[in-house]
């Protein structure tokens, strides 16, 4: 693939989160170059510079993303950590129900990211988006009508 193609790629992976620059990928593809991990081949239909991985490339690609995986893993372990103590303020006797709720359904989507991941249909796509969305629409008026509530006392 071309810089420009790999910039595409990850702007799709992380659904339009991350979209590196060019002044970051182009370094990174010379770097891995003189290190034997890829090598230029012929440019393509667009007239651009494409890349390929080497054997030893796809040696060390294999490496980074078995590293990646096992990092996921270990950041499964902190994410209800954080949900229940840094996002949430289980500490407050109240949000102790609704804290431990968001850690069961951060749990579901870590520990069932692969099958949904790679099973889920459309119609389960958007059955799922449809659960989220009231939800976060019941919890958005709930927060309104609280905030309102506290402005009524505070007057």
């Amino acid at each position: 693939m071309s810089g420009a193609e790999i910039v595409e790629v990850i702007e799709q992976e992380t659904q339009g989160f991350w979209k590196p620059s060019p002044g970051s990928i182009y370094p990174l593809l010379a770097r891995l170059q003189d290190k034997g991990y890829t090598n230029e081949s012929s440019t393509g239909e667009s007239g651009m510079k494409q890349y390929i991985l080497t054997n030893e490339g796809k040696t060390f690609f294999e490496k980074q993303v078995k590293l990646g995986h096992r990092f996921l893993k270990k950041l499964e372990y902190l994410i209800p950590i954080l949900l229940g103590g840094f996002h949430l303020n289980t500490s407050h006797e109240h949000m102790r129900i609704p804290g431990e709720a968001a850690k069961r359904l951060a749990k579901i989507f870590i520990d069932a990211r692969t099958t949904i991941q790679d099973n889920i249909t459309p119609h389960d796509a958007e059955k799922i988006a449809t659960i989220l969305n009231d939800c976060a629409e019941q919890l958005e008026n709930m927060a309104q009508r609280i905030k309102e509530k506290e402005h009524v006392q505070v007057r």
